[in-house]
């Protein structure tokens, strides 16, 4: 009985098909219950260095590069077209012959094992429907189908599924499988390395060339062999193509410079929220408010990484891997982790960022995530600046280094000794801690605070505004990458905050995000003049001698907190500012490698790169 209602069900499917096809009313209901907006299909994404080399690929979910018609070689649409729906051009989104014959190999199996699918089919059940086994998921797909068939044209129809199909190991779409497989683009693929690939997407597992490469070659002579009795190759060509060894070539590159990379997709989470104007919602004192700014952040950098956007950055990879080297061998012996800013100061851009050592991708990022004591590096900042600025004394003006004691508190000089009057030259060039003190309580604690304002130190809180934070005495501290972008001040006086993105692209090339930040003024010329010529005394004569690079300017100054627990060095050059920080995770003493100060030798072998 079964048997015989099979060819009365076929004819009923394909008469109400046909009926469906001339019937106005029937389109106005499927255009009321399936309207189908334009199809975008989720893209890689991609982050860039200086030179245009591509560093990362980040993507939401899909690894997918989408390849427009035009560039889809026409080997490969014969290969789906013979293999998937040779009748792909003739019908209108479904084959009858093809779903009479699905259902009749069902009703003889008791079950749904065959679909009788087209290409259009296939397309409308990866994008709107599930892989679920019954009868009411093919009649969904049956309308999808005609409603894509009505929509789009062939070429639109085969571009898309081209470029939806799964390949097995993250990858979707012809272009993302080519690169990864073989290291190369479609367009350069030799025909048995089309028809090899395209094995794959009818049983990703199953043909999984990295698992089952015998499997995969199989299925490659099946598919050239179908191409061949259809007349898509001749026979000899056929007999050529599957003796051609196709020899994998895997793309498995990891991320490159995952500190720079991490950094990056942070810098773009804060660009996007700038430019989108979430900033005010996600420092809102709302709860609610914030959770709101952050769930639509979170929404638009979905989208943004979905779209085949390139992020197009500073980095500056010889550098990098400079700085990153040199961090790895000078640390190596040793149990203790370092960070590295470097920032060209004339153009405002981060060029290079190292959160520690053997770092991996995404983990604690000690360049801009850890905040740490400053200790005298932070002298500069709030001490000797804001009282050249604020008194225009002259840089061999005396001070007193004898020792202070003020309502309890009681700083000592590092040897603790006392060295009665010495220039400010000296005392900055030597990291005197008392006459810092002196010089903090002489232009007052909250005008020297007040400087501070325009570098946006994260963790510098009001309650910070004591005696103490002279010698760099902080609740939480300070990052590589604050003390480095407010140290490159000192360069003409002005501040703006380097920035590892240029800009945004779209895929057609528009920018959609650029930073609009501007200059402030911090120190006045004759300020910053005298602050650039104490921190060359320092690489000259004083604490950071071991920086020194002869040839044009260098400048900084050394940190070092309680009982060497942090090491810093920031320094300048004529065209780069660069930070170095020294520590262990969970801070404890250093004692042992000071003398050999590892923080200089770092920060004079990675600029010595670039000088």
């Amino acid at each position: 009985m079964i048997l015989l209602l099979v060819p009365l069900l076929s004819m009923l499917v394909f008469f109400s098909y046909s009926e469906w096809a001339n019937a106005q009313g029937f389109h106005q209901f499927l255009d009321n219950k399936i309207a189908l907006k334009e199809i975008k299909l989720p893209e890689s994404s991609f982050i860039t260095a200086a030179d245009g080399t591509i560093i990362s690929e980040i993507s939401a979910d899909e690894k997918r590069i989408y390849l427009p018609d035009d560039k889809i070689p026409a080997f490969l649409k014969d290969i789906f077209v013979t293999i998937e729906d040779r009748q792909f051009y003739q019908h209108a989104g479904i084959d009858a012959s093809a779903v009479s014959r699905a259902l009749l190999a069902n009703s003889q199996n008791n079950s749904i094992e065959q679909g009788g699918s087209t290409i259009t089919q296939q397309l409308a059940r990866n994008l709107y429907l599930t892989h679920e086994k019954s009868y009411n998921r093919k009649l969904s797909e049956v309308l999808y189908s005609y409603q894509l068939e009505r929509k789009l044209s062939k070429k639109q129809i085969l571009e898309l599924y081209v470029n939806e199909i799964f390949f097995q190991n993250g990858r979707y779409g012809i272009e993302a499988a080519s690169r990864f497989y073989f290291s190369k683009e479609t367009k350069d693929l030799t025909k048995a390395e089309l028809a090899f690939i395209a094995a794959i997407p009818n049983n990703p597992a199953k043909y999984d060339p990295l698992t089952h490469y015998s499997d995969t070659k199989l299925r490659q002579e099946r598919i050239l062999k179908q191409l061949a009795d259809h007349g898509k190759i001749s026979a000899e060509e056929y007999k050529q193509i599957i003796k051609e060894t196709v020899v994998l070539h895997v793309s498995r590159r990891e991320d490159k410079y995952p500190d720079y990379v991490t950094y990056v997709e942070s810098e773009l989470e804060e660009l996007v929220a700038q430019s989108e104007g979430l900033n005010k919602d996600l420092s809102s004192p709302g709860k609610a408010t914030r959770q709101q700014a952050k769930q639509r952040l979170a929404e638009k950098i979905k989208q943004l990484k979905q779209s085949g956007v390139v992020v197009q950055t500073a980095l500056d990879t010889s550098l990098q891997e400079t700085a990153e080297q040199t961090l790895e061998r000078r640390l190596n012996t040793v149990p203790v982790q370092g960070a590295i800013v470097v920032l060209q100061h004339n153009t405002h851009q981060l060029v290079s960022l190292i959160g520690g050592k053997d770092y991996k991708l995404k983990s604690f990022n000690r360049a801009f995530q850890s905040y740490r004591q400053p200790g005298s590096a932070f002298k500069p900042l709030l001490v000797y600046g804001p009282y050249l600025e604020a008194t225009n004394a002259d840089i061999d003006r005396k001070i007193s280094a004898a020792s202070f004691c003020e309502n309890g508190y009681c700083p000592k000089n590092y040897s603790g000794g006392s060295y009665g009057m010495v220039s400010i030259r000296r005392a900055f060039a030597h990291s005197y801690n008392t006459p810092a003190v002196r010089l903090l309580q002489e232009t007052g604690i909250e005008e020297s605070f007040q400087k501070l304002a325009a570098f946006h130190f994260k963790k510098v809180y009001e309650k910070d505004h004591v005696l103490s934070a002279a010698l760099g005495g902080l609740t939480d501290g300070v990052s590589t990458l604050e003390l480095t972008n407010a140290y490159s001040s000192f360069h003409n006086g002005y501040y703006q905050p380097a920035r590892a993105i240029t800009q945004v692209l779209d895929k057609q090339g528009n920018v959609l995000y650029k930073w609009q930040d501007s200059p402030v003024q911090v120190w006045s010329e004759p300020t910053a003049k005298k602050m650039k010529d104490l921190l060359h005394e320092t690489v000259t004569s004083g604490t950071a001698r071991k920086a020194y690079l002869p040839g044009g300017y260098t400048g900084g100054k050394t940190g070092t907190t309680n009982d060497v627990k942090d090491l810093w060095f920031v320094g300048l050059t004529e065209d780069y500012t660069a930070g170095v920080w020294i520590g262990k995770d969970h801070p404890a003493s250093m004692l042992n490698i000071q003398s050999s100060t590892p923080h200089l030798a770092i920060w004079k072998e990675v600029m010595e790169q670039v000088n």
